[in-house]
């Protein structure tokens, strides 16, 4: 039983998908005015998609902003999407967003003109009017306590999830990992010996807050219950009986 069992099979846009990784990112680096410069804890994103910037008073991208010859330089940001539970190529995504800064209330205004994601599987341009009227996924702020307690606290379900993939996907593996949620699905890692590869299992229905979430997820295990027997990992049977 694989992943065409679920009625549910959709999954966020490009431009959700980007502005979640703004909404859980905790760090940006900002180039501008020839000066590049790595900000923690420093961006807020407006509802109308405006990055807001606290760029240090003493830091080289104010000064250069400042003394630059335009009241509004040119600026792009770039944000990674580091996947919370430890996995090979951690870095699931990242954003670049162009535009120009303004002064707004004391901070760094950047309203996106152009806004590229890019994902293992290639880049994809998002239009600013898009990017602009979309909102993150609900859970994206609450993904990385998720997955690391998922992944922590509940190994032994992760492996019962691994009754819903493709047998041929598991031939070889050497561990499974909880690597994405969103409202509408769960993403594993599958590991190999010198190669990876992702599986979506996708929710009946999408799951709009960690409640429901909480629900979706026991209905994938009940899934994973009824379907054929677990199907032992390489690390299982080299641990084991060889």
């Amino acid at each position: 039983m694989g992943d065409h069992t679920h009625g549910w099979a959709a999954a966020p846009g490009a431009a959700e998908r980007a502005r979640s990784v703004l909404a859980a990112a905790w760090s940006c680096t900002v180039t501008a005015e020839g000066t590049r410069e790595d900000l923690v804890g420093a961006h807020t994103v407006t509802e109308d998609g405006r990055v807001l910037l606290d760029a240090p008073e003493d830091g080289a991208l104010l000064a250069a902003v400042i003394r630059g010859p335009r009241q509004e330089p040119s600026a792009v940001l770039e944000f990674a999407d580091v996947a919370p539970v430890p996995v090979r190529d951690r870095v699931r995504s990242r954003v670049w967003l162009a535009g120009r800064f303004s002064a707004e209330g004391g901070r760094l205004a950047l309203r996106p003109t152009r806004v590229v994601l890019r994902r293992p599987s290639g880049a994809l341009t998002v239009g600013a009017d898009e990017f602009a009227a979309a909102a993150p996924d609900p859970l994206a702020g609450a993904e990385a306590r998720l997955l690391t307690h998922l992944a922590d606290c509940h190994a032994d379900a992760v492996d019962r999830l691994t009754r819903l993939v493709d047998p041929a996907r598991l031939q070889g593996a050497v561990r499974v990992r909880p690597l994405a949620v969103d409202r509408h699905g769960l993403t594993l890692r599958i590991e190999h010996a010198r190669t990876d590869s992702d599986v979506r299992l996708p929710f009946h229905a999408p799951a709009d807050d960690v409640s429901r979430l909480t629900e979706r997820m026991h209905v994938l295990l009940s899934q994973a219950a009824a379907a054929s027997c677990p199907r032992p990992l390489q690390r299982q049977r080299a641990d084991g009986d060889g």
